[in-house]
């Protein structure tokens, strides 16, 4: 038996920094989005998967304001393939930013993914046999630069 965890987040920002001005996250529950509440109740698991959007959703948006790129707002979300004992065996993270400012280019989205490889979270994780990571900036002209890196999680 294998299991799927899915997240998402959608994030708006403001600030030179990229700090977040809302944060909305959800997680799938038997095919239905639901609002994700950390509590003392929720499940372990959910918090680890949590853990590793979260983590990677900071170095995203740390390293886009590093590289002068200003964010207005972001979706992003995980998904996590485990085994009947839990053990991860994929797991791919995807963000799309939309620039408030700023253009993006090959290098700077080279540098935000490869930092973001560098996530403690993830970085302590058994390597699962697939690990992937996507991210996409917009420009607010419409211009788009994006990249799909299969070993850019861990």
């Amino acid at each position: 038996m294998k299991r799927h965890i899915n997240m998402r987040l959608k994030c708006r920002y403001e600030g030179e920094k990229n700090t977040i001005s809302r944060l909305e996250v959800e997680h799938e529950i038997d095919r239905e989005w639901q609002a994700l509440d950390l509590d003392v109740t929720t499940p372990g698991f959910d918090v680890f998967v949590y853990a590793m959007l979260h983590c990677q959703h900071t170095y995203f948006r740390i390293n886009c304001a590093e590289r002068g790129l200003l964010l207005d707002s972001a979706e992003g979300d995980i998904k996590v393939l485990t085994d009947k004992d839990w053990n991860l065996l994929d797991m791919t993270v995807s963000f799309t930013g939309q620039l408030e400012s700023g253009q993006a280019n090959e290098a700077d989205i080279d540098f935000i993914v490869a930092r973001m490889q560098q996530c403690p979270v993830s970085r302590n994780v058994n390597t699962p046999a697939s690990a992937h990571t996507g991210i996409s900036l917009v420009s607010k002209q419409g211009q788009a630069r994006q990249r799909q890196d299969p070993e850019a999680v861990t």
